[in-house]
């Protein structure tokens, strides 16, 4: 998953950072309130989230720009501010949850997970596609009853495919998502980590999951 933060104290932000990335998210930082609004209007985040006081543009403020462009990536606050009005305005400006500094790093990464499954059918904190499961609060991966074992960019890769499961996902796209960053066409990593994840999700199994479509990408489907 893709996750924009905006957030101006470089320690605080530097922080988040490196704890979400060491989740396998990938991770854009920025200090600079109306930078952050552009980057969230104009790329693709699964979730932005964003500090109440900033320079150049309020948070507030970012909350309504992309409200206002019927964006509906969610969005979490992180304010020093513990008044209840200041909260409710951060809400009304179109937020969906909320994180009071200083705040425990387990919190913020639970907060996440609720975020990114409100958009999901599946049964809470359960990812699942045929006999293919993925907890997410774990990171445990089963076929069939039996775990299997992913490296971190495998286990990013296959989130990501399973929370779009029946969608085409193009090379660009899953560069942003896993790698964060522009997909280089002179590379083919992203073609070999789909086969070491075919490998280990779809070897021996009737059933295949993971798709090539040609042209454009690859898709998590039921054959």
């Amino acid at each position: 998953m893709r996750i924009l933060v905006i957030e101006d104290e470089t320690k605080v932000g530097c922080f988040i950072r490196r704890a979400l990335e060491e989740e396998s998210y990938a991770v854009d930082l920025c200090e600079d309130g109306a930078k952050g609004l552009e980057m969230a209007l104009h790329t693709n985040y699964d979730i932005l989230i964003v500090d109440l006081m900033l320079p150049s543009l309020p948070g507030l403020e970012i909350l309504r720009g992309v409200r206002q462009a019927r964006i509906q990536t969610p969005i979490l606050i992180l304010t020093a501010q513990s008044q209840v009005d200041q909260r409710v305005k951060g809400l009304d400006a179109g937020a969906d949850d909320y994180l009071t500094k200083p705040f425990a790093i387990d919190e913020l990464l639970a907060r996440i997970r609720a975020l990114l499954r409100r958009g999901s059918t599946e049964s809470p904190g359960v990812l699942q596609i045929d006999d293919l499961t993925l907890t997410p609060a774990t990171r445990e991966v089963t076929r069939g009853g039996q775990r299997i074992d992913l490296t971190l960019k495998e286990y990013a890769l296959l989130e990501y495919l399973m929370r779009h499961t029946g969608r085409v996902l193009t090379r660009p796209m899953i560069s942003e998502h896993v790698w964060n960053q522009d997909f280089d066409t002179f590379t083919n990593v992203i073609d070999v980590y789909v086969n070491y994840l075919r490998n280990k999700i779809d070897r021996g199994h009737s059933k295949k999951l993971i798709h090539t479509i040609r042209g454009s990408g690859y898709m998590l489907k039921v054959d």
